[in-house]
């Protein structure tokens, strides 16, 4: 178990049962205002943990990159608001590299991205050789991470992405 940080903060337990978590904590976890918490219980210990609906699809979108890897002979990557957390069999070294601001905004502004030229690109911590497209999972109000195809040789075609994001959304949404 990771060694746990005592930082000194107390807070009282309103009438409703709430506490509030200092902004600066929040801040530091990128837990932002209407996410969902995981509460777990050990002997006299509350563990808060940041709830990623995503991940309980993950073998899902493990099968989703393979599968559309094999048939479009271009690389699969998804992510949730903070990693990689799937791939497919020919990058599984990606497997939780961090995500960084320039992909998080994508996930925020719900934005497309597809490069125009082959020359090598840099997202973040991901280095993608050759051309890409990068879509948002959007889940009813949520988005909840990317859909990254890339092809080190041709042109890959937005719409693709754009599927293989709303199939994962609509599963999610289905949980």
């Amino acid at each position: 178990m990771k060694y746990l940080k005592q930082i000194g903060i107390t807070r009282r337990i309103d009438e409703l049962g709430r506490i509030v978590i200092p902004m600066e904590i929040r801040r530091n976890l990128g837990i932002r205002d209407g996410e969902n918490l995981e509460i777990s219980v050990t002997d006299d210990t509350i563990f808060l943990k940041k709830h990623f609906q995503i991940h309980k699809e993950e073998d899902i979108a493990n099968k989703i990159c393979d599968i559309v890897s094999s048939v479009t002979n271009s690389s699969v990557i998804i992510t949730d608001r903070e990693k990689i957390i799937a791939t497919d069999k020919d990058n599984i070294v990606l497997k939780n590299v961090k995500i960084d601001t320039k992909l998080l905004s994508l996930i925020d502004n719900r934005k497309h991205y597809q490069s125009e030229n082959k020359e090598l690109k840099e997202l973040d911590n991901i280095k993608l050789n050759g051309y890409f497209i990068v879509s948002p999972i959007i889940s009813s109000i949520d988005s909840l991470g990317l859909v990254i195809i890339f092809n080190k040789d041709i042109k890959c075609d937005i719409n693709i992405t754009k599927i293989i994001a709303r199939i994962l959304a609509e599963k999610i949404d289905i949980c």
